[in-house]
């Protein structure tokens, strides 16, 4: 017979690449992993793992049982749910981990509705990247994450998620009042390519849209300064010390002095928001509230 949890650190393990890395997320000690995953090899009667100079990959073995652990995993999630619906689920926690413009738009609001609606639910928020988010929900670390398409993320029929869009919203260019193209009604991308940039740090997901924005309109960014607060991004164009893309609701509440904020030219670069959680739980009476509340504060 194989254990559900064993199921669980090997997927941790497939997506994490490494036995220490899957422990870390997982709370528990590498040598706890690795018996566990010696005693699933066990049962299984196959060797499911093997470990290289570069980490761990899964065996051929490994695979086909991790294809069959997503939808296990998924059928136990919605089990709780249906069980917790059976007991009234009318009251709990509900973790939500969001990066910091989607609890502003979205996750506060949500936080209010709820408080009206299902006051029994109480939701505990941590400010988190949405390349960070993403596996936290994985690792059980939170329910749900409120983050952002990017290159590399999980895709939308990934069989260990369900995402539940929320909205998207176009990058706006930030230039210095002194720009070239300050006046200009709308501003084209590649008229910006021999600019110094402003931007967030690779690995976070506004970081891929704007490099990917600007590898379309034909050149590479030569990132100068690098901050993941959009506030310091503005801030140091309004020094002169480059251009910026970004996101129009990161804008608001900003201070504007001394840089012109202008749509770009042509198709604009595009945040698509969403909100996700394992799959499977998307019915849980405590969840289920909560994404109602998260897509209606997104509706506003």
């Amino acid at each position: 017979m194989i254990e559900a949890r064993r199921l669980h650190i090997l997927r941790a393990v497939a997506d994490h690449r490494t036995v220490t890395a899957a422990a870390a997320a997982l709370y528990l000690t590498p040598s706890a992993v690795s018996q566990q995953l010696a005693a699933l090899e066990q049962e299984t009667g196959h060797r499911l793992v093997e470990r290289g100079a570069k980490g761990v990959r899964l065996t051929p073995a490994g695979e086909i049982l991790l294809s069959h652990t997503n939808a296990v995993l998924a059928q136990l999630e919605r089990a709780e749910a249906e069980l917790a619906a059976y007991s009234s689920g009318a009251a709990g926690t509900v973790t939500v981990a969001s990066f910091a413009t989607g609890i502003v738009l979205v996750v506060a609001p949500a936080v209010a509705r709820l408080a009206e609606s299902a006051p029994g639910i109480r939701i505990r928020v941590q400010d988190a990247e949405g390349d960070a988010s993403l596996p936290m929900v994985l690792d059980r670390q939170v329910d749900v994450a409120v983050a952002v398409e990017y290159r590399g993320a999980p895709a939308a029929d990934d069989p260990r998620l369900t995402h539940v869009p929320l909205y998207a919203e176009p990058f706006d260019a930030v230039v210095p009042v002194t720009h070239r193209l300050a006046d200009a009604a709308e501003v084209p991308l590649a008229e910006l390519a021999k600019d110094s940039w402003i931007g967030p740090y690779p690995g976070n997901p506004c970081h891929d849209v704007v490099v990917l924005a600007c590898e379309n309109a034909g050149f590479q960014p030569r990132m100068e300064h690098s901050s993941d607060d959009f506030r310091a991004v503005v801030a140091l164009a309004s020094a002169d010390a480059g251009v910026a893309l970004v996101p129009r609701s990161a804008l608001r509440g900003t201070d504007l002095a001394g840089v012109v904020v202008r749509p770009v030219d042509g198709t604009a670069p595009t945040r698509r928001v969403f909100a996700a959680v394992r799959r499977g739980a998307e019915e849980h009476p405590l969840i289920r509230p909560v994404l109602d509340a998260l897509g209606a504060a997104a509706q506003v």
